[in-house]
């Protein structure tokens, strides 16, 4: 049976999707998170010393157990586009775009000719090793595997109606802490609840599925309610630590 892309899984989806980050350079983890039955996984190599090798291991794991496996890349530079998604990851998330020069260029590497400068791979894991007919292989590059940009400074999402509308962008992230950090605002500030006001009423115009991260699972619950797609709630490592902090606290007696 044909595989369901990431981004024709959020079109299709009456609900918002789950998933957490991916940080600890292990496939255990990723199965055991398959099993908890997260929705999908997203693979950090921004913020984690995660290799190409092992994001291929774990892309190939997670899949083959169900989830949707999208793959934060380590900056914009664009270098690493080509190899991930020959390797059939569902979807990428390029860091840190604060223009739409740098958001269009983003998107142009992970489009094929004539949309965009994506090189043909048919005989990479992502055409099934030359399996695939050329003609679903390029349909499912295009029109399947999500392209979002994080969003995590004022400036760009000021620009976002700008960069939403980029051929080819289907998906966009907001970076609340890194947001936070460049405008020197909390979270809770009115002109950062403007800013988020605003890229989600560009995104549900434009029907571009908005993605954020979260720590518990109230505040993924908060953020589909206002209007959010997909939703990481936390990470592996805070997972294992606060169930390990857990089981120490309740031995010892006291809080964790």
């Amino acid at each position: 049976m044909a595989r369901l892309g990431f981004a024709r899984r959020l079109a299709s989806s009456d609900r918002c999707l789950v998933g957490t980050w991916v940080k600890i350079p292990a496939l255990e983890p990723v199965e055991i998170l398959a099993d908890a039955g997260f929705d999908f996984i997203v693979i950090d190599q921004e913020h984690a010393p995660l290799t190409f090798e092992f994001v291929y291991q774990a892309t190939v794991v997670a899949q083959g157990a169900g989830l949707s496996v999208l793959v934060r890349v380590p900056d914009r530079s664009g270098s690493h586009l080509q190899r991930l998604l020959d390797a059939g990851v569902d979807g990428i998330l390029v860091p840190r775009v604060t223009s739409v020069g740098e958001a269009s260029a983003a998107v142009r590497q992970m489009l094929f000719s004539p949309g965009g400068d994506r090189g043909l791979g048919l005989t990479s894991r992502a055409g099934r090793w030359g399996a695939t007919p050329r003609e679903e292989y390029l349909r499912f590059g295009d029109e399947e595997v999500m392209r979002a940009v994080q969003l995590e400074e004022r400036a760009a999402i000021e620009a976002v109606d700008e960069i939403l509308a980029i051929p080819g962008l289907n998906g966009v992230f907001l970076g609340m802490g890194d947001l936070q950090l460049s405008s020197g605002l909390p979270q809770s500030d009115p002109a950062i609840q403007k800013l988020v006001d605003r890229l989600l009423g560009a995104a549900q115009l434009r029907g571009v599925p908005a993605g954020t991260a979260v720590q518990t699972a109230e505040q993924a619950q908060q953020a589909a309610d206002r209007g959010y797609r997909y939703v990481m709630v936390s990470n592996d490592t805070s997972l294992l630590r606060s169930a390990a902090a857990s089981v120490v606290a309740g031995l010892r007696g006291r809080p964790a």
